[in-house]
């Protein structure tokens, strides 16, 4: 069927894209630092509101600026499992160096988060996920 590649391409976007969002109950530091940096009488403080909506906002930013083009590239470009996590990774490192531009510690914690969310789209392309679901 020519739709399965599809349908597992989006199947794997998706959990790749919840693997990330999981990722984010340990906030990263950057998150905590401005939620906590600023006292609170200070009037040109953000709202605490504001803050929560930063992390939605950077998953969704690194799932379609990094995740997503990272993912097929690896398919594209990488042979078998480890061959197409790699490939992935090494260009999720490049786009996440572009996206937050020589800041190092934010550009390690993005390739962390993002290298378990391509773990998981690696893992659903090489076919584990339905050999996991079907029970052999």
């Amino acid at each position: 069927m020519s739709g399965r590649p599809v349908l597992r391409h989006i199947g794997a976007m998706h959990l790749s894209g919840f693997v990330l969002l999981c990722s984010f109950v340990v906030p990263p530091y950057w998150l905590a630092e401005m939620a906590y940096g600023t006292p609170p009488d200070d009037p040109t403080a953000d709202a605490p509101f504001m803050v929560l909506l930063v992390v939605p906002l950077v998953v969704l930013g690194l799932h379609i600026a990094v995740q997503i083009p990272a993912g097929l590239m690896g398919a594209w470009l990488g042979r078998g499992t480890w061959g197409r996590y790699l490939v992935s990774v090494a260009a999720a490192a490049a786009l996440t160096m572009l996206l937050f531009r020589g800041d190092t510690g934010m550009w390690l914690d993005a390739l962390a988060r993002t290298a378990l969310g391509l773990g998981a789209y690696a893992w659903v392309l090489t076919g584990a996920a339905g050999r996991a679901w079907r029970g052999y």
